[in-house]
């Protein structure tokens, strides 16, 4: 045994110089090692410093270490040297069990700058396990008059270690009867079966004893034995047979517990108590045992745990029927799990972009992959979203997705939208899988400002405060954030003569419109500007809109008396025959008011009488006449007070004051009574001159009169043939009044009064009265009515 020991550790030490030597050499793929298992601890592995082409102190300096999953530290490593070493003896079996190759992973760290390399080491496996029989004696009942050739499966050996160091061969000690075949099961392990080569007596030979060994393909190769023993059986010499040798059943994978998966059956010649059979799982594996059981007396297969067609597919059972008199029969069952579609498929996002500007063409949303355990149709998958989104799914490479716009996309028509992609397999039933994704809509300056109207007219009263606030203009944007900040400001005036400046100004805000000063309605009635909104987006958009300012009249100006006019000359005195029937046109009134509307409405009324009851206006033209006839008894003088008064509020007012003389008659006005005329006579001739040299001075005021007034018609004459008074020129239509009477005025007249437009102003026309033939008697100083007057209003008299 020493020798023996000592041949293996000599093999072991050239082992491990190939191993190294090989590794020595194995530096072009730096991160893949081996290491032949229970190698010493400390023994060399390879140099990191040179693998990683590093210097040998580097490593040191830049804090090397070592790491593995749960910090198993199966390796170490020399900072000095660089040198990876074994940290401890690597048993292969205890590390990885069954699991060829052993791969142990670990990483070496570099703290300072931090990196990392991943590296492997493959612990090679040696024949460092003998072949071992759970049952180490086996006991077989086999009938004399079993044929040649029938065969009696055998307990399996186990060995720990894999590939050609696992179990290769059975053989069986020589004898006369049997020999022994290695049979090779569907999860590669070898296992025995006995074959009768030659009849059994049991007279001759009524116990056999034979060895059989197990071993491995290991150099040296490694064995381990179990003794079989043979009892020939006299009377039962008939093994039970099952109809099928092989059985071939598929079960879906979501079968219930307890599910039937199939039921053998076998049958024994014998009768009696050597033909009852007992049927058991025959070296069933712990994976088997726990899936599956089986009736004793039925033949009865059903599932003990639930089935996963992503964890297993296929099964092999080995079923053993034995009679009473230990005699057996064995078939196999093959299972195989049927996949159902009891996986939803799953959605894997790899890149998603959250926010797309609009306009843009088309543009990537996200880059998906999708999967789906099942198999076949229960795998295929099918990935959509919804059809009514501007979007489109594309399929890249298997099972991977790009999602694009289908086309630009308008900010202002959507600003968000929540999309579902939808996976669904092929399955029955088909399952799905969905995953929502909300996109927003970056905003681009695509829109200008949008005024609420294209023109505003705004009114504001005159004589208004400065800086008043006469209204608002408004525009929105559709963009949003600085694309859809608005400022306002004004346009140049289309007409260069309009002070627009110092008129009104904006908010450039707000578009609130103030004027800069107080306002006049009879200077300026109304004026337009334009206003442009624009935005502060890049580059910026704007649009226009007109206003028109009205300027509302405010009463601020009084009545003014056009006749009888307020000169400060002698007053004018109006002649009334004591004859006048009531009713009786002594004069007219004539006023206007620079206002317009109801504030240059005028009403007159008679404020004050010498003789109240006499005389009345007429509150809508301004005539006044006698209210009843005269008398002898009534005063010759009368003197007269008219109010006239405009419609505004408050209401504004003028006075005028009326001088009537009562006359026998317009042929002698003047003319004394009888006993005046004898008085006079007698007076002092003083008063002789003085009423000549007052009669005198009248004829010059009168002459001066006639003569300024021939004056102004010789320089009116083109304004006045202009000054027809028609409807569409003038303010107010032209209207006819006609006077008649007797007294001062005792021929009729008839005036024509109008309002002219044209360049702002309004005039006053009097026409020419009609003079009629006067019969015997004098009419008195004549008054040519056209005489021009003009007052600060703008107003003329024709």
């Amino acid at each position: 045994m020493e020798a023996s020991g000592k041949f293996i550790c000599r093999q072991r030490q050239v082992v491990l110089f190939f191993v190294l030597l090989g590794l020595s050499q194995a530096g072009m793929e730096p991160g893949r090692y081996s290491v032949v298992e229970e190698t010493e601890g400390s023994s060399f592995v390879t140099n990191l410093a040179k693998d990683l082409g590093l210097g040998q102190r580097e490593l040191s300096k830049r804090g090397a270490r070592v790491i593995s999953k749960g910090n198993k530290l199966h390796l170490k490593l020399d900072q000095e040297t660089g040198d990876l070493l074994l940290n401890e003896k690597l048993d292969r079996e205890e590390l990885c069990g069954h699991t060829d190759p052993c791969v142990l992973r670990f990483q070496v760290l570099l703290e300072n700058p931090l990196q990392f390399f991943q590296a492997e080491l493959q612990v090679i496996d040696i024949n460092d396990h003998s072949p071992v029989f759970v049952d180490r004696d086996m006991l077989l009942k086999i009938s004399e008059s079993s044929p040649p050739g029938t065969t009696f499966p055998l307990k399996n050996a186990q060995d720990v270690d894999v590939g050609r160091n696992n179990i290769e061969t059975y053989i069986i000690s020589p004898n006369s009867y049997f020999r022994v075949l290695t049979r090779k099961s569907s999860d590669g392990s070898r296992y025995p079966e006995l074959v009768l080569d030659k009849a059994l007596d049991r007279e001759q030979e009524p116990e056999l004893r034979l060895t059989l060994t197990a071993q491995d393909g290991g150099s040296p190769p490694r064995s381990g034995i179990a003794q079989i023993n043979i009892e020939v059986v006299d009377i039962n010499d008939n093994a039970p047979e099952f109809e099928q040798s092989l059985y071939r059943v598929k079960i879906p994978e979501d079968s219930p517990i307890g599910f039937l998966i199939v039921t053998v059956s076998a049958t024994d010649a014998d009768i009696g108590v050597n033909g009852e059979i007992s049927y058991s799982l025959f070296q069933a594996s712990e994976e088997i045992c726990k899936t599956f059981e089986i009736n004793s007396m039925t033949g009865e297969i059903r599932l003990k745990k639930q089935l996963d067609f992503e964890r297993i597919q296929f099964y092999e059972v080995n079923i053993e029927a034995r009679d009473s008199g230990s005699f057996s029969g064995k078939c196999t069952v093959l299972t195989q799990v049927l996949d159902v579609n009891d996986n939803a498929p799953e959605i894997t996002m790899s890149a998603f972009t959250r926010h797309i500007p609009e306009n843009s063409p088309e543009a990537m949303v996200a880059v998906l992959s999708v999967s789906d355990l099942d198999s076949e149709e229960n795998g295929k998958i099918n990935c959509t979203i919804q059809d009514d989104l501007p979007f489109l799914l594309k399929s890249s490479l298997e099972n991977f997705y790009t999602l694009v716009t289908e086309r630009p996309l308008d900010r202002e028509s959507q600003a968000e939208y929540n999309i579902t992609i939808t996976v669904t397999d092929l399955g029955t039933p088909r399952l799905k899988t969905q995953h929502n994704i909300t996109v927003t809509v970056s905003d681009v300056n695509d829109n200008a400002p949008a005024f609420s109207q294209t023109t505003y007219t705004l009114r504001v009263r005159e004589n208004n405060s400065p800086a008043l606030h006469i209204g608002s203009v408004s525009a929105t944007d559709r963009d949003s954030g600085a694309n859809a900040q608005v400022t306002y400001s004004l346009l140049p005036p289309a007409d260069p003569q309009l002070p627009l400046a110092s008129l009104v100004s904006i908010n450039a805000d707000n578009g609130q419109l103030f004027a800069l000063r107080s306002l006049d309605y009879e200077a300026l009635q109304a004026f337009e500007f334009g206003v442009r909104a624009a935005d502060r987006g890049s580059p910026a958009l704007s649009s226009q809109a007109r206003v028109r300012v009205l300027v509302l009249d405010d009463n601020d100006n009084a009545p003014f008396v056009l006749y009888p006019p307020q000169n400060g000359s002698a007053p004018c005195t109006e002649l009334v025959p004591r004859a006048a029937e009531a009713g009786y046109l002594v004069t007219k009134v004539v006023a206007v008011d620079g206002d317009s509307g109801q504030n240059a409405w005028l009403s007159y009324q008679l404020l004050k009488a010498t003789e109240p009851g006499l005389f009345g206006v007429w509150a809508h033209n301004g005539e006044v006449r006698t209210a009843r006839l005269l008398s002898e008894r009534d005063a010759v003088k009368h003197r007269l007070v008219v109010l006239v008064r405009d419609n505004g509020e408050p209401p504004r007012s003028a006075s005028v004051t009326l001088h009537v003389l009562l006359v026998d008659g317009f042929s002698q006005p003047y003319l004394p009574l009888p006993e005046v005329a004898a008085a006079e006579a007698r007076a002092d001739p003083l008063t002789v001159y003085l009423v000549v040299a007052l009669a005198s001075v009248s004829s010059l005021f009168l002459f001066s009169v006639l003569v300024f007034v021939a004056v102004r018609l010789c320089t009116r004459s083109r304004a006045a043939s202009a000054g027809r008074c028609s409807g569409p020129e003038g303010h107010f239509p032209g209207h006819l009044v006609d006077v008649s009477g007797a007294g001062t005025l005792s021929q009729s007249y008839q005036y024509e009064v109008c309002l002219r437009g044209g360049s702002g102003t309004s005039e006053f026309k009097f026409l020419k009265p009609n003079v009629p033939n006067f019969q015997g008697h004098s009419p008195g100083p004549e008054i040519e009515e056209n005489a021009n007057f003009r007052n600060d209003f703008g107003f003329s008299i024709q």
